[in-house]
C-alpha cells in the first residue's frame, strides 16, 4: 500500500514537471520581469487537481513582433525551486523515482520555430529537456504588448511518463495522472 506521504510527493512532481515545460517560451531580447512571471504545472493526484510553482527560472527571449517567425526562446527551470501546496513533499520530489534533482538539477525549453497565427497567437515548436530526455512539444502562445514590453502566455500539455517522472511504483497512474499541464505567463520590458 502507497502512503499518504508519498502519493502527495508524486503529485508534486508532476506539477513541476508542468511547470518546467511552460516556463521555456518568450520575448524579443528582453528582461524577464520575475515579479510578474510564473511558471504552474498543474496534475491529479487521486483524481484531485494539485497545481505547483517554480520560483527560479530564467528565459532568453529575442521576439519580433513584426516577424513573430523569426523570434526564438531559451528557458531554463530550476528544478530544485519547485514550491508544492504541502510544503513538506517539496524535498520528496526531487528524488530519484521523481526529478531526480541532484543529477537533473535543470529543466529546459529551446524553440525551434514559431508559428504566427494572426491576433497575437503563435504555434511554438521546440524541444523540452526533463530530467535528462529531450522532447519535440508544440503549443500555442498569446501574446500581448505590456507597458514596457510584452507578455506570454500559454499552457503545454505534456505526460509525466514519457520524461521517467514517477519511477518504480510511481508508474501507477492510478495514484497520479500522467497527464500534467504546464501554466505559464511570462512578462518581459525592454532592456
Amino acid at each position: 500500500m502507497i502512503s499518504n506521504a508519498l502519493v502527495k510527493s508524486g503529485k508534486y512532481i508532476l506539477m513541476a514537471a508542468a511547470l518546467s515545460s511552460s516556463a521555456l517560451l518568450f520575448a524579443a531580447n528582453l528582461n524577464l520581469d520575475n515579479s510578474k512571471s510564473t511558471v504552474h504545472v498543474v496534475f491529479k493526484q487521486m483524481e484531485v487537481p494539485v497545481q505547483a510553482r517554480f520560483k527560479k527560472f530564467q528565459a532568453q527571449i529575442d521576439y519580433n513582433a513584426s516577424k513573430p517567425e523569426l523570434s526564438t526562446a531559451k528557458v531554463e527551470i530550476d528544478v530544485n525551486s519547485i514550491d508544492l501546496p504541502a510544503p513538506e513533499y517539496n524535498q520528496e520530489v526531487l528524488k530519484k523515482e521523481w526529478f531526480n534533482a541532484a543529477q537533473f538539477a535543470k529543466a529546459s525549453f529551446i524553440s525551434t520555430s514559431m508559428k504566427n497565427l494572426g491576433a497575437g497567437k503563435l504555434e511554438v515548436s521546440g524541444n523540452l529537456t526533463i530530467k535528462g530526455k529531450t522532447l519535440a512539444v508544440r503549443f500555442p502562445l498569446q501574446v500581448k504588448t505590456e507597458a514596457k514590453g510584452f507578455s506570454f502566455e500559454g499552457n503545454l500539455p505534456i505526460k509525466r511518463l514519457q520524461f521517467n517522472i514517477g519511477e518504480g511504483e510511481w508508474k501507477d497512474t492510478s495514484m497520479v495522472a500522467d497527464e500534467v499541464m504546464i501554466k505559464f505567463k511570462v512578462v518581459t520590458t525592454s532592456p
